[in-house]
């Protein structure tokens, strides 16, 4: 995470440091082009006074001699010229082929016979080739003799400048190696009461009430949402637990004076007559204590199951070969068609309270209420499918569907959300045993593995006139290890 703020910091502290570094280089780049143009404005400013006496007296050789000097000295051809542009005194030879390469020279050397002192060539920046062109008129005004000319080579000029840019590119970098040595472990302190709070959440997810904070390390504002956090679950946790000890508790209390009443309704049947309206009541009020009772057994199952939190890896063939034999007897002896086609070697995340129950249960369902011909059980691998990577440790992008499908009459797929809440019963239902809590708690603990429960549209009914109802759990897969890797054995089909 800390990686993540560098990633924002670093990139803004670069910008910084060039929004202020690319003034201070182009800055730094003109004083030194300035200080060169001006040595060479001084340099043909003495050689222009030179001139000017050497060519009223006569005496150029000496001129010559210092022009000749100077180029020998620095490298750069400098040169008397008169008012036609004929080298008049200076290296010639260097002069005529400097002067080629500049298409600037004429214009500077026109102006400074004209009398106007030199004005930089305009191509002079570091990052032109160009050389650098100074001129000085020898004379004054309308009596203007010639010119002083020197064209000089910027490379050094540049080499000079590009070492000051390197310096302060050096400099740059220093508080950004600070900036990354210090928020490395700033970042690092002020962000591990989020990381414990990631993982905190992240195992609550699974179910995990239990689990706390530690608030003593962070700053002063993470540690206080530490400990705000630790006093939330702490209530969760009590809110929780009272409401299951309720459920239980309550179902536990009513278990034994609803028993105590079936027997004593039960025990009028001797003192009823074989025929009237009081048979009738008697066979109504034993059937509603029956299912008065099996609402209590599912609550009581229910507290059970909600308290087993903890999901766990499982073989699904392991699962499949303790059930299959079983619902294939139930099956017959309703005469239905029991089909399983599961390949082998799937492992997934196993729901809390365990995934052969969950499955007990929809065949249950298929079997009770939809008045099926045929039910299938198969389970395929999803790469990348929903309902997965919910931080369990599960492989990445993949879910595990396992589809319990029949050809009976089902629920309306206008019914289907309904059918995941507690108590619902379809209205065609109603006679037929149980409390509607069955599937509403397999959707609950697959939920608390990662996964999903959804319904679907099962087989096509034998009559054409629709499909059959189907239930659809996805669980995420889990990597086999490397010690685990033979080949598994063939699930029941």
């Amino acid at each position: 995470m800390h990686r993540r703020l560098l990633a924002v910091l670093v990139p803004l502290a670069v910008l910084l440091v060039t929004a202020l570094g690319a003034p201070l280089s182009v800055t730094v780049a003109e004083r030194e082009m300035q200080e060169t143009y001006v040595d060479r404005l001084g340099d043909v400013g003495r050689f222009a006074s030179l001139a000017e006496t050497a060519l009223s007296s006569g005496r150029t050789e000496a001129l010559h001699q210092e022009l000749a000097r100077y180029h020998r000295l620095y490298g750069i051809p400098v040169a008397l010229i008169d008012t036609s542009g004929k080298v008049l005194l200076g290296p010639a030879a260097a002069y005529q082929q400097a002067a080629h390469a500049e298409p600037a020279l004429p214009r500077i050397v026109t102006a400074a016979l004209a009398g106007a002192r030199s004005e930089p060539s305009g191509k002079w920046a570091p990052w032109d080739d160009s050389a650098l062109v100074v001129a000085e008129p020898v004379g004054r005004d309308s009596e203007v003799v010639g010119a002083v000319v020197t064209i000089s080579d910027l490379s050094k000029t540049r080499d000079r400048i590009l070492v000051r840019w390197a310096r302060l590119a050096g400099l740059g970098l220093l508080p950004l190696i600070a900036l990354v040595v210090v928020a490395w472990p700033v970042s690092a302190w002020v962000l591990r009461p989020v990381r414990k709070l990631d993982a905190a959440t992240s195992r609550i997810s699974e179910g995990d009430l239990t689990i706390r904070v530690d608030a003593e390390a962070g700053p002063v504002e993470l540690r206080r949402l530490t400990e705000s956090f630790n006093t939330m679950m702490d209530a969760v946790e009590n809110a929780v637990q009272r409401q299951r000890a309720f459920v239980s508790d309550a179902s536990h209390q009513l278990r034994n004076p609803l028993t105590s009443l079936r027997l004593a309704v039960e025990s009028l049947e001797l003192h009823l007559r074989p025929e009237g309206d009081g048979r009738q009541m008697y066979e109504v009020a034993v059937e509603e204590l029956k299912a008065m009772q099996r609402m209590l057994n599912s609550l009581q199952a229910s507290a059970r199951m909600e308290s087993l939190r903890t999901a766990s890896p499982v073989d699904l063939d392991e699962v499949l070969t303790t059930r299959v034999d079983r619902w294939r007897a139930l099956t017959a002896t309703a005469g239905q068609t029991l089909a399983v086609d599961v390949p082998p070697g799937l492992r997934l995340l196993e729901p809390p309270g365990g995934l052969g129950s969950i499955l007990d249960e929809l065949i249950s369902n298929a079997l009770r209420l939809s008045n099926a011909r045929v039910v299938e059980v198969n389970a395929r691998v999803v790469p990348g499918g929903a309902g997965a990577g919910n931080g369990h440790g599960a492989e990445v992008g993949g879910v595990v569907t396992i589809t319990v499908r029949d050809d009976g009459q089902g629920i309306d797929a206008s019914e289907w959300e309904q059918a995941l809440r507690r108590f619902w019963r379809s209205p065609r239902h109603q006679n037929v045993s149980g409390t509607g809590l069955g599937l509403a708690i397999c959707a609950d603990l697959v939920g608390g593995a990662g996964g999903e429960l959804r319904l679907e549209e099962g087989l096509p009914r034998p009559d054409g006139s629709g499909h059959g109802f189907a239930a659809v759990i996805a669980l995420p897969v889990v990597p086999r290890v490397a010690s685990s890797s033979a080949a598994p054995a063939r699930s029941p089909s």
